[in-house]
Formats: structure tokens, C-alpha cells, sequence
């Protein structure tokens, strides 16, 4: 209807006073409203969220968040990773994590000093080596294509302003692809490198993307397509959206330019275009380049194609986020969370030469409702894995396992510099959480 929904949020003391900006809520097209806020200082005693529809409470409205709460730039850790953790509502397993440590019963620091900026960062060079010590990041970077840096460097402060990390050193690659390949059985075995992107024949340690990671942080703050406003934007109406399938991207893979050349011979089913040319430039003459989209607008189309560019397609999980069916090239590529998804149940699978795409778009527009029925899956499992809590917890994790299996203690190490928190101008920080006592545990 006409209403709208009131939003408002205050210290639950009288006697305390935050700016927080909330704007409207999300409305998700399915009942169900995204509620987002940001904080600009911290109150000690607690919040009180009210959301009102006409003058009428909804929901379970209001919610009480008792304090302290801490604003995103206040570096006050819980000390105790399991209360955090509760707290987070951390699942006890992640899947990937157990499968990306088995190779690693205990990991040699010593072998991994010698042999990893000899063996990675002159080949790649895009290895950052990192030790997190009494909740200090420290780093040094091994090669010259380690700019993204910036992102792990954002995430890893941002979670020791939350929780007490774990004393670890270990090895990050900012590169796109991942770089261990040696199997468990190998003489020497496989050494343990942190990477973004895994695949099925290497045996990195995989964390979330950069990019999830960032638009993740950047919510309310200037990124349009973070994981949270894509889920209140996808489009018109299921029946209401073009019945063809869409793609849009760069050039980065030869499956991409063969979707052009599908997309012209078959207008009816498929609308693909390459918006620029990097890699293969010979082929904008006969291929042509088309006009930028915004991401928004991909959801007025039925289906979606996620091709791989040079590794997994890291718009996967925004695709699934919308209320479009996606169609998924097969890969030898995977992000963190794929091991929550199933073919045919949350998106619909297509050979990696894509010679089935044509008739797996036939058989959506042919099962209507079965195609429905498998966009909603997957999109309702990626609002469950994807939520921004889940990133936190899987980090926190991965430095967790791996703290466990270090047979030596970390150290800074030559070269290393410290990584200092953001200064928090804008607000006040002060710490006052209470060491719980063991009956409250």
C-alpha cells in the first residue's frame, strides 16, 4: 500500500546520544524488508529499534540491542572468541574450510619462509606475507602486483576492532588465480597459500573475494552493489520480466565472445554483449561493444549467464541475489560458498563450452514455474550464506584452523610493518565491555 514504514532508532539511555543515518527499508518483492543502518559513534547501555508501519508496531518491533554497540571504527575486541562467536551466531562448520585443511594436518613456517617468496612471488608476484600478532597486522609485500592489498588489509582491521585474532602468519595471494597445485602426496607436499578464488586441482585456503569482503564493509557508504541493496532492486515481477537471457561483460574469457555470437544468430533467447575489450581487441570490429549496464537492470531479464572471466565470475553471488534464474557455466573455478549450492536446485547448470546454453534457456521458458521455483531457491540460500555476519565468522575461522596447526610460534619478520587501525575522528570510542562472569556464560 501507500504507507510506508517508519524507521527509528535511538540509545536506549536518555542520557546517550549517536548519529546514525538508516535509510528506507528494502522492499524484497516477497513480503519480507531489509532493514539497514549505519552507526557514527557507540553508546554504552544499548539500542532500541522501532519499526512502525502507520503508527503500529511490525514484526517483533521493538528490538532491543543491549550494549555496549560499537560503530564500525571503534577498536574495542571481545577477548573471548567464543562469546563473539555466539554472539555472531557463527555456524559451528564450514564445509570449505574442513576440505581446504585437510592437506595441512600442521603447518612448518619455517619450510614456508624459505620456499614461498622464492617459489610464488617471482612467478606471480602477488603474495603478501602477513603475521597478526597480539591483535596487531603486520605485513610486507613479495612482488609487484599486490595493490589489493588494500582489501585484505581493510577486512582483517576491521575484524580485529571486533574480536581478539588468533596469533598467525601465513601468506596471502591478491592475484586472481590460485597458485598451489602440488598434491598431498607430493615429495615436497603442498604449502598452505590463502587465496580468493580455489579450484578443483589447487590446494589453496579459500576466503571470501575482495570483492564480497568490500561491498560487505562499504554498505551505506558509497557502493551501490553491495550484497544488501541488490536484494531490494531485482526488478520487476517474476511474470513481468523479459523472457531472455542476459550477459554483460568484459572480454576476459573466449566462452564470453562465443555468448555474442550466440546472441546474434538467436536474438529471441539471448541478449549478450561485450562492454570492453581487453584481451581479445581483434574482435571488437566484428563483434561490436555495447554501452555499460547498470547492475540493477540486469533483473528486468528472466535469466542471467554467469560465464567464468579469468577465474570464477565474482558476480555470481550478486546474480543470485536477484529474482532471475541463473545459468551457471560449468568450472573448474569456486568461491567460498559454492559448496552450499546445488545444481538444479539453485541454479540451473550449463556444459563449459556452453554448446547447451540455447537449450537450457528453451527448457526455462518451457518449465516456467519449475524455473521459478529454482531462482527462488538460490536466491534464498544466498541471502542465508551471504549475509555480512557469515564473511566475519568465515574469516575468523580460517585464521582459527590455521592458528591451530602452526608448529612454530609467528613472528614479525624483516621488512614487516605495522598495519595501523583507521583514526576514528568522527566519534568517541571508548571501551567498556565487562568481563563476563562464568554463570552468565
Amino acid at each position: 500500500g501507500r504507507t510506508q514504514f517508519e524507521v527509528v532508532i535511538n540509545a536506549l539511555s536518555p542520557k546517550e546520544v549517536t548519529r546514525i543515518y538508516t535509510p528506507r527499508p528494502l522492499d524484497r518483492n516477497d513480503g519480507t524488508f531489509l532493514m539497514r543502518y549505519r552507526m557514527y559513534g557507540s553508546v554504552r547501555k544499548g539500542l532500541k529499534i522501532e519499526i512502525l508501519y502507520g503508527d503500529q508496531h511490525v514484526a517483533q518491533s521493538p528490538y532491543i540491542l543491549k550494549g555496549p554497540v560499537y560503530h564500525e571504527y571503534c577498536d574495542c575486541p571481545e577477548e573471548d572468541s567464543e562469546i563473539w562467536q555466539n554472539v555472531m551466531s557463527c555456524p559451528s562448520q564450514e564445509p570449505q574450510i574442513t576440505k581446504d585443511f585437510i592437506s595441512f594436518p600442521t603447518i612448518d613456517l619455517q619450510r614456508m619462509l624459505k620456499e614461498i617468496p622464492t617459489k610464488f612471488s617471482q612467478t606471480r608476484g602477488a603474495i603478501v606475507h602477513y603475521t597478526i600478532l597480539n591483535n596487531h597486522i603486520y605485513r610486507r609485500s613479495l612482488g609487484k602486483y599486490t595493490d589489493f592489498k588494500m582489501f585484505s588489509d581493510e577486512m582483517f582491521l576491521s575484524l580485529a576492532r571486533k574480536v581478539h585474532l588468533p596469533d598467525v602468519e601465513f601468506y596471502l595471494n591478491v592475484g586472481d588465480w590460485p597458485v598451489e597445485y602440488r598434491k598431498a602426496n607430493d615429495t615436497p607436499g603442498p604449502v598452505p597459500v590463502i587465496s580468493w578464488c580455489g579450484s578443483v586441482d589447487s590446494r589453496d585456503i579459500i576466503l571470501p573475494t575482495y570483492d564480497v569482503t568490500h561491498s560487505t564493509l562499504e554498505t551505506l557508504r558509497g557502493v551501490t552493489n553491495d550484497l544488501l541493496s541488490i536484494q531490494g532492486n531485482t526488478g520487476p515481477f517474476w511474470e513481468n520480466k523479459t523472457e531472455r537471457a542476459l550477459f554483460r561483460g568484459r572480454d576476459s574469457r573466449e566462452e564470453r565472445l562465443q555468448l555474442v555470437k550466440l546472441s546474434k544468430e538467436n536474438p529471441e533467447l539471448l541478449d549478450a554483449g561485450i562492454t570492453g575489450y581487453f584481451f581479445f581487441r581483434e574482435k571488437e570490429k566484428e563483434l561490436g561493444k555495447v554501452q555499460l549496464m547498470g547492475f540493477f537492470d540486469f533483473f528486468k531479464y528472466k535469466y542471467q549467464v554467469n560465464v567464468d572471466g579469468t577465474v570464477a565470475a565474482y558476480r555470481f553471488p550478486y546474480l543470485l541475489l536477484g529474482d532471475s534464474l541463473v545459468l551457471k557455466q560449468d568450472s573448474q573455478y569456486y568461491e567460498h560458498f559454492y559448496t552450499g549450492l546445488k545444481p538444479w536446485k539453485h541454479y540451473v547448470p550449463v556444459k563449459r563450452n556452453l554448446e547447451d546454453l540455447l537449450e537450457k534457456i528453451k527448457w526455462a521458458k518451457e518449465n516456467d514455474e519449475e524455473a521459478r521455483k529454482i531462482a527462488k531457491e538460490g536466491q534464498l540460500m544466498a541471502r542465508e550464506l551471504l549475509q555480512p555476519h557469515r564473511f566475519y565468522c568465515y574469516y575468523y575461522k580460517v585464521l582459527q584452523e590455521y592458528a591451530k596447526r602452526q608448529a612454530s610460534k609467528p613472528e614479525i619478520r624483516d621488512g614487516m610493518e605495522l598495519v595501523p587501525q583507521p583514526d576514528d575522528r568522527d566519534s568517541v570510542c571508548s571501551c567498556h565491555r565487562k568481563k563476563p562472569l562464568r554463570d552468565d556464560l
